[in-house]
């Protein structure tokens, strides 16, 4: 289904681009219009190469390190603390069966980052889940909050969004890392509580009030904390924590390498040689998307899809300067490589250090591919009918939009 989807936006790039610049050509008598459409996908396509070229070297970093966290046992802590929580979450799976150690270790390796490891873990806790449902081609209550899970996207290291910002020349690439982590708990909050409704799933308990609870505390200290300083101490601020933060992860997987006795040498070696796998895999597909978003724009047809929703929500009375990243936050439900591009995109057009470049890196990072996730989990064991999957997850995706505006203007409007 993603395909398909992503097959249709990227055809409709080019074929209502091209419409737009004949009528731009025939009526108004635009003749640069043409030769503009075709400079852009040359230097979208270089663009994009450049992008995944420069993306190797910190994409190696990253990944050398989390591949240190694998090995030192960090994603089975993080499983073992999410217990109490996940048991709560999934009544309906009997009391120590092993796909709550499955489902553990794939949220807690989508919270580090590690997509790698995480779809794999995911496909067997799915694979799992279907063994205890009792109609198979139709999606049980924990397939659903499983997915919602995924979907919403909770992240603690973005390492792929601060790579782009650096690759793209952001000032302090890490900026964004404080704004994702809020943006994605009010997401995944929000996951959980729509999809508990809909199960009739009890939140007032003890271990999910505090757990919850205290949650929502911290981030409400977070949000206070950083509300009662200026715009530009809050950046420095923000900066200099997300930069100690990732530095004491680094220095947190290598000490847990070393209590595991692990070569983290070696471990780093095995983990960054993916880093340079990943750097080229990813060439063609952003070259697709790049070149069709940049036909799209020399076209004017962006800016008249922008202008638009811009003249509506200002009809509205409501403030604009965030309609320019929004085309990041449609794109994301139906397509990651599309998301991606249309967050570089922003990025190149608008500057990394904007703040509609800034906002569409956080709306990257606050949701996940709902779409991609549905058909890739759900299609590996055979479920047709999905239920309430899709209005949870997509629910869950407005509930971090909605929060990533909000929280980018708290702190880079």
């Amino acid at each position: 289904m993603p395909v398909m989807v992503l097959n249709y936006i990227w055809i409709a790039f080019f074929l209502v681009a091209f419409v737009v610049a004949t009528i731009k050509l025939v009526f108004l008598g635009d003749f640069d219009v043409f030769p503009a459409m075709m400079d852009s996908t040359f230097s979208s396509s270089k663009t994009a190469f450049e992008i995944s070229l420069g993306l190797t070297g910190v994409l190696a970093l990253w990944l050398g390190i989390m591949k240190i966290g694998e090995r030192g046992g960090v994603v089975n802590v993080l499983a073992r603390l999410l217990s109490p929580v996940f048991v709560r979450l999934f009544p309906d799976i009997p009391k120590g069966h092993p796909v709550t150690g499955s489902i553990f270790m794939n949220i807690a390796a989508n919270m580090l980052g590690l997509d790698n490891a995480a779809t794999p873990l995911g496909l067997k806790a799915m694979e799992q889940l279907q063994d205890l449902n009792t109609k198979k081609d139709t999606a049980s209550n924990p397939m659903i909050m499983f997915l919602v899970l995924n979907t919403s996207g909770l992240t603690l290291i973005p390492i792929s969004i601060m790579v782009y910002r650096a690759q793209m020349g952001a000032a302090q690439p890490t900026d964004i890392f404080i704004p994702i982590l809020l943006a994605t708990f009010f997401s995944t909050l929000a996951g959980i509580i729509i999809t508990s409704l809909y199960q009739r799933i009890s939140l007032i308990n003890r271990t999910m009030l505090l757990t919850l609870g205290g949650a929502c505390t911290v981030i409400a200290a977070v949000i206070w904390g950083f509300g009662q300083l200026d715009s530009v101490m809050m950046n420095k601020v923000s900066t200099t924590v997300a930069n100690i933060m990732l530095m004491t992860i680094i220095i947190g997987f290598i000490l847990a390498g070393m209590r595991k006795r692990v070569n983290v040498y070696d471990a780093f070696i095995e983990g960054a040689k993916d880093g340079f796998t990943t750097a080229v895999r990813i060439i063609p597909y952003l070259v697709a998307i790049l070149v069709g978003i940049g036909v799209f724009r020399a076209s004017g047809t962006m800016d008249i899809l922008i202008d638009g929703v811009e003249w509506t929500i200002g009809a509205c009375g409501l403030d604009t300067d965030w309609v320019g990243a929004l085309p990041t936050a449609l794109m994301k439900p139906l397509s990651g490589s599309g998301a991606r591009g249309m967050m570089v995109d922003a990025m190149t057009t608008y500057g990394a250090d904007s703040f509609i470049g800034r906002l569409s890196c956080v709306f990257q990072g606050s949701t996940d591919t709902t779409f991609y996730i549905l058909a890739v989990y759900f299609g590996s064991v055979g479920i047709r009918y999905t239920r309430h999957a899709v209005a949870c997850g997509l629910l869950a995706d407005l509930a971090g939009v909605i929060a990533a505006i909000a929280i980018c203007y708290m702190f880079f409007g």
